[in-house]
């Protein structure tokens, strides 16, 4: 049996309950983490002997200690600290609670809140329900890995006669995609179009929406006649509520796992949920439900063993946050999507969120929309919360070598006040990924970059090299806006007090930080860095975001008057394209190294080993392929994935593209053949199979915009 995993935020506590015989370790993952339990209970239940302090503060990464209960007792247990401000490094992180409880017994699941009903669906079977408008239902896995077909049916209709449920052709056509999610498309139709659910959180993030739930003649088609089947599982219980019986229901499968291989053939897998893992739906109209567990014991669906579902109904007055789960590894912690400290100023401007990389950020706002976003940074200046980026702070004697070794850039040559733009590689070559390094002091940095794994890497090369150094995450604890172009400066300048011995706004040059206030030597604390991902002049501004909507509001209210405007993803994506600028998942990934991408200039030639050096020494003589920048002769659009043909050979591939407002074309970043990519080369994009249509394209100079920065420098 799997033990539970928790985890305690930095800076807050959680409270557990514990029986004689369990166990429960606690461990500080990234180092430095003070831990404080506080029991309630008679006696010493955990063994204590009076302390209350269990880590301390000098700990070094993975330490942890392990307690036996041995009465009935509470425990809180608390990552103690206080919020750290931008200037700071003393940042509180998280600690992983590991319990196995006495007997091998899973407790039930953690609730959500106080339950209107809930219901258990045996392993094999299937239960019908009724739920109200605006109740919520959560669908959870108790052991993992297992399949639950769902049905949903509009009530007042069945009450005369008529059944309309689920629809898969007009939920996919309405929706514009595959499957449902947290956000703006998250809603579940029937074939009048009316939405019956929509779905609020995810856990688990793979499913088969709308295949058939299993049937008879599957299992009998296997080998396996009369097998229990959720098909007639569901007939059986839909039959009280004059539901007519059929071969087979087109249900929503969570936790099915399925997908499409290579030859158009649909094939199945063990489903990705694990104990505990949940869908929460809402009903949008009084629905009749209907939820199995799957009945497949003959392959891999549910691991060959079907156990339970538990279904609880929530209240409607209830109130969930909306969201999906991400973990940084495959067996670290799942993270529900949040709201960065910006949001209680930005949700008032729109209700265009979309989920990014952890976070519900604006994809547009309501009173402008992307190209308006878009021409107000290009002409005046435009602000955009990109909280979502990762920090890391790295401290300690070896906190320069670390970085060193795992960055492609010569940190030893970074001098405090300065920040310098990077890859992280593999051994390989293969890119992790990119950011930007600052020097707050000797040996303290503070990493920035897109992905939590940076932080689990950087920790696993400090173990693993003997080094003295902590690396430890401030992403909830450092939030941030960019406010960018070329009237950025004069909105910025008068807001914020910077001391004698720091640069101001005005003084500040290209790629340093300063550490200043808002207002006057008495307000909020910040660092602003003269950094951007646009291609025009800006800031990037860091705040604790319990000071979030502070800053947000100070600067919108000085930057109205000059033609400041809130911009979203949408418009930062058309401005970062023009501007060159790279994005992981498109230009590059672990398959690709930073020549192949365009960022050579970031790999230093230091003479000292660093992670991925040879391979990148020999990648850089004989570069496969590069980034280039495409002109497209028309004005069609292409997309991220479109394959680029010299003749009928394909050469290449569309890694970003946008229509320019500025330029008036079509234009595309794209990594192609090295033989290919010469200055001024002809070349075509695939539509369709690449072959029955093509686009002309011509290689030229990038990037598009601004190619020399002199807007950026000024």
């Amino acid at each position: 049996m799997r033990p539970e995993i928790s985890y305690v935020r930095g800076g807050q506590s959680e409270r557990f309950y514990f029986t004689p015989g369990d166990q429960v370790t606690i461990t500080d993952n990234e180092g430095g983490q003070i831990c404080d339990v506080l029991v309630h209970g008679d006696g010493d239940p955990l063994g204590l002997n009076g302390a209350t302090r269990i880590l301390a503060a000098e700990g070094v990464q993975g330490s942890k200690i392990s307690l036996a209960a041995s009465a009935d007792c509470a425990c809180d247990i608390i990552a103690t600290g206080e919020p750290m401000m931008p200037d700071q490094q003393a940042t509180p992180t998280d600690l992983r609670i590991e319990i196995m409880r006495a007997g091998n017994k899973r407790p039930a699941p953690a609730l959500l809140a106080a339950p209107t009903f809930q219901l258990l669906v045996a392993g094999a079977t299937a239960c019908a329900y009724e739920v109200k408008a605006g109740e919520y239902i959560q669908i959870l896995d108790v052991d993992g890995q297992q399949c639950s077909d769902f049905l949903a049916f509009d009530a007042q209709a069945l009450a005369c006669g008529d059944v309309f449920g689920l629809d898969s052709t007009t939920t996919r056509s309405l929706n514009g995609n595959v499957y449902p999610g947290p956000g703006l498309y998250a809603r579940f139709f029937d074939e009048w179009m009316q939405g019956l659910v929509e779905v609020v959180r995810d856990t688990c993030g793979r499913h088969d929406t709308f295949g058939l739930a299993c049937t008879a003649k599957s299992y009998e088609d296997a080998g396996y006649p009369g097998h229990a089947n959720c098909t007639d599982n569901f007939n059986e219980v839909l039959q009280p509520y004059g539901i007519a019986a059929r071969k087979g229901w087109p249900a929503v499968n969570f936790f099915y796992n399925t997908q499409l291989a290579g030859n158009g053939a649909i094939v199945a897998d063990e489903s990705w949920s694990r104990p505990g893992d949940y869908v929460l739906l809402r009903a949008l109209k009084d629905i009749v439900c209907a939820t199995s567990s799957c009945a497949d014991d003959v392959g891999v669906t549910n691991a060959y063993d079907p156990t339970d579902i538990l279904v609880r109904v929530y209240d409607a007055d209830q109130k969930f946050s909306k969201g999906i789960v991400h973990r940084m590894t495959a067996d670290a912690e799942p993270r529900m999507s949040r709201e960065s400290g910006f949001h209680p100023a930005t949700s008032k401007l729109t209700r265009n969120f979309v989920e990014y990389n952890g976070f519900w950020l604006p994809g547009c706002y309501t009173a402008s929309g992307a190209v308006d976003e878009y021409w107000a940074c290009r002409q005046k200046a435009a602000m955009i919360d990109l909280s979502a980026l990762r920090k890391f702070e790295i401290t300690g004697p070896d906190a320069e070598n670390l970085l060193n070794l795992a960055l492609t850039r010569n940190i030893r040559k970074l001098a405090v006040g300065q920040v310098v733009y990077t890859a992280m590689c593999f051994e390989h070559g293969g890119m992790i990924d990119d950011g930007t390094v600052m020097r707050l002091g000797a040996n303290n940095f503070r990493f920035v970059c897109g992905t939590d794994f940076s932080g689990h890497w950087l920790r696993e090369l400090a173990a693993k090299r003997g080094l003295k150094a902590f690396v430890r995450s401030s992403t909830d604890q450092l939030h941030n806006l960019a406010l960018q172009g070329p009237v950025s400066r004069e909105i910025l300048a008068p807001l914020i007090w910077t001391p004698p011995v720091q640069a101001t706004i005005t003084e500040l040059k290209w790629f340093r930080f300063t550490i200043g206030r808002l207002g006057g030597p008495a307000g909020i604390p910040l660092v602003i860095s003269r950094t951007g991902y646009t291609g025009e002049l800006g800031y990037e501004i860091w705040c604790h975001p319990m000071h979030a909507v502070t800053v947000w509001d100070s600067i919108m209210q000085a930057g109205v008057p000059l033609g400041l405007c809130p911009m979203g993803l949408e418009a930062l994506d058309m401005l970062r394209i023009e501007a060159g600028l790279i994005f992981a998942g498109n230009e590059f990934s672990d398959q690709t190294d930073p020549f192949e991408v365009g960022i050579g200039f970031a790999v230093a030639d230091k003479a000292e080993d660093y992670l991925g050096r040879e391979a990148l020494l020999r990648r850089s003589k004989h570069p496969r392929e590069k980034l280039v920048g495409l002109k497209i002769a028309s004005g069609e659009l292409v997309h991220h994935g479109d394959c680029i043909h010299a003749g009928r050979a394909q050469v290449g591939v569309v890694t970003s593209a946008v229509r320019s407002p500025i330029l008036g074309e079509s234009i595309a970043l794209a990594r192609v053949d090295a033989h290919h990519a010469v200055m001024g080369a002809a070349l075509e994009i695939g539509k369709l199979d690449g072959m029955q249509k093509r686009l002309a394209a011509e290689i030229v100079r990038f990037p598009h915009y601004d190619p020399d920065k002199t807007r950026v420098r000024g």
